[in-house]
């Protein structure tokens, strides 16, 4: 495997709520950063952030939850909705768990880069740039590709959408 992410593991929590009309809602992130700014689809992520063993998975999400939204993360029942491996190899391990957060007021962390690249100009930029609560529909067109299967493993633990037949699994997949 190639690429800067090969190799790397995140952790993350997807906050979700029932909305006014009883169905699911998820709290996305979108990417901040001037690579990020003016894209919609594909832009969003769970809040989520890299860790190295030997921290765990669940205390590398918990934390990363507060460094990327500036408030602890919601106590509750949290439901394993496992593994996905992204196009650039990072492998993300997600959480969900029932919870309200105003999108108004979280705190992002922030990162630095060199912007323009090849300037010499390092400049810091939030981690994520806002937040926003999403239907099943709208998560799908938002998220990035392979995190898209988290909102589906959500719905259906709740039991908000059909189970789909199984399929053998993909070579790479979660049994390949």
């Amino acid at each position: 495997m190639t690429g800067r992410t090969a190799g790397k593991r995140s952790a993350g929590l997807l906050l979700y709520r029932r909305g006014a009309d009883g169905g699911v809602e998820v709290l996305l992130a979108h990417m901040g950063g001037p690579l990020w700014a003016r894209r919609g689809a594909g832009a969003w992520t769970v809040p989520k952030g890299e860790y190295l063993p030997p921290e765990e998975p669940m205390a590398a999400a918990r934390r990363e939850f507060a460094e990327e939204l500036g408030t602890a993360p919601p106590d509750g029942r949290y439901l394993p909705l496992g593994e996905v491996r992204q196009s650039g190899g990072k492998v993300v391990t997600v959480w969900a768990v029932a919870g309200c957060l105003d999108p108004d007021r979280i705190v992002p962390g922030t990162f630095e880069m060199e912007w323009p690249r090849g300037s010499g100009v390092v400049r810091s930029f939030p981690e994520i740039d806002r937040v926003a609560w999403c239907g099943p529909e709208e998560a799908r067109w938002r998220l990035v590709t392979a995190q898209r299967a988290f909102v589906d493993r959500l719905l259906a633990i709740l039991g908000d959408e059909p189970d789909e037949p199984d399929e053998p699994d993909e070579p790479g997949g979660p049994g390949g």
